[in-house]
């Protein structure tokens, strides 16, 4: 049987494994009850398992079984991200969230389910395989980057030797018709980091603003400066995106306060781009506030990476796809995706590929809810799609190498 005709075969158990897992959504790097749902899935599979120390982590390896054991067989990297949100579910579903105020918005939950497919098809052809498969289960894509903790504890060398390519998969719940495939070579998602700034004054009545020094005024110069950086500083075709998302300051209308805050993301497409705005966002901020004689506190956090896709990589991962499924269920976008990834982290490390592979469970892909939407439904029967092609990259690899 071929990685699709044996994907079908365990489609309901990983359905099921799926729908047992989005009705027990987890936060972060603590997730005990997915992490359990993971090794009953495996149990009885020839796997290495070893569970994180930092984290409620899954490593599973794969020893291939055709040729000797040597330090040069070929290792392949599959990675599933585990975690949820803390979003209260609006999708009616017989599976739905029974942890209240947490959801599977992200589709996470099949991420899981389809890397275990993928690992119940590999060990279905353990005798054929010429190297091992390492099978990365990994928390906290949503908050505290997982993927750099398990890098630390050895996921990466898991087999004994650093993995040669790695593969991930994203589901999608909206933009694009059910049961197709996208990427693009080159940087493929955004970094992700977060300036805050707090501007310093001296409160007084607001009837006399002469008495003291009014930070809110210098705080919306600084938000409209910082778009107007963006526009005069950077290439248009090396794009910066800054959203202040958070303003805040005082307590009443006529007091001024001592002083006032934002918080924005900035999300960048290369390292060029990445580290100038770092330098040019504080300069900017300290500038304007000395310039009404404020002071600021000004700290820029360095977030999520560029997720960065292997162009040969890539290339080989769509000739795959294109195989396996037909031309007319592969897209490449034709630009980066603003979102972040901590599969960056992989990325940077070892060069591999992330696909989209569309879950979206409307007719009308448009106009559907995104992910992280308490309303994002995503149509679990890609599942054996999206364990096939993990399974089948990892058996194509393994023979190229």
């Amino acid at each position: 049987m071929n990685t699709r005709e044996l994907a079908e075969k365990f489609r309901e158990e990983i359905v099921a494994l799926r729908r047992e897992l989005h009705q027990v959504p987890e936060f972060d790097l603590d997730l005990p009850k997915s992490q359990q749902l993971i090794l009953d899935a495996l149990d009885g599979l020839p796997l290495e398992i070893t569970l994180g120390k930092e984290l409620s982590s899954v490593t599973a390896v794969l020893r291939g079984g055709r040729g000797q054991p040597s330090t040069t067989r070929p290792v392949v990297l599959l990675r599933g991200d585990m975690d949820a949100l803390p979003v209260t579910e609006r999708v009616d579903v017989p599976f739905k969230s029974r942890h209240d105020g947490m959801m599977h918005a992200c589709g996470h939950d099949l991420h899981v389910a389809g890397l275990v497919g993928a690992a119940k098809v590999l060990c279905a052809l353990k005798d054929e395989l010429p190297g091992d498969v390492v099978f990365m289960f990994q928390p906290g894509e949503e908050t505290s980057g997982g993927a750099p903790i398990m890098i630390r504890e050895g996921v990466l060398d898991a087999a004994g030797r650093r993995a040669d390519a790695a593969y991930g998969l994203h589901v999608g719940a909206s933009s694009q018709p059910l049961g197709m495939w996208s990427s693009k070579p080159g940087s493929f998602m955004a970094a992700a980091d977060q300036l805050h700034v707090r501007v310093i004054g001296e409160g007084t009545h607001g009837s006399t603003p002469f008495r003291g020094k009014d930070p809110i005024p210098v705080l919306c110069e600084i938000v409209t400066a910082l778009q107007t950086m963006i526009t005069r500083q950077f290439d248009v075709f090396d794009p910066v995106v800054l959203t202040v998302g958070r303003i805040a300051g005082g307590t009443k209308e006529n007091i001024i306060p001592d002083d006032a805050f934002i918080d924005a993301t900035v999300r960048t497409f290369s390292e060029v781009a990445r580290a100038k705005v770092q330098t040019s966002s504080i300069q900017l901020v300290e500038s304007l506030a000395a310039a009404h004689g404020l002071r600021v506190e000004a700290e820029y956090q360095v977030g999520y990476p560029v997720t960065v896709n292997d162009a040969s990589e890539y290339a080989f991962a769509r000739g795959v796809i294109e195989d396996l499924f037909g031309a007319d269920r592969f897209r490449e976008r034709p630009n980066p995706r603003c979102g972040a990834e901590d599969m960056s982290y992989v990325l940077n490390e070892v060069p591999g590929v992330y696909l989209n592979l569309s879950a979206c469970a409307s007719d009308d892909p448009d106009a559907a809810a995104d992910n992280h939407s308490p309303l994002a439904n995503f149509d679990d029967s890609v599942l054996p799609d999206g364990a096939a092609l993990l399974a089948e990259l990892a058996v194509r690899r393994l023979n190229r190498a």
